[in-house]
């Protein structure tokens, strides 16, 4: 009783598409794959923007073990 068979599915799709047509169905599918393919580009972005500043940071990590810290004196007073 936990599981559905095919046939119970097949049934259930038929409804759908009787109810919801399959010009709207088609564009929920492609509405859908449109919010993917931005979520999986916003990731990337995402992805990219670290590795930049991560590599920003150990740069400057890097120049600043170099820098020599001094004060500067007056010498004429």
């Amino acid at each position: 009783m936990g599981s559905f068979s095919i046939w119970h599915w097949l049934i259930v799709l038929v409804i759908v598409m009787l109810v919801f047509g399959t010009k709207k169905l088609r564009n929920i599918g492609t509405d859908l794959g449109g919010a993917v393919k931005g979520f999986k580009d916003g990731m990337k972005t995402s992805e990219e923007s670290q590795d930049k500043a991560t590599d920003q940071i150990q740069s400057t990590a890097a120049s600043t073990e170099k820098t020599v810290d001094v004060q500067a004196k007056d010498i004429n007073k």
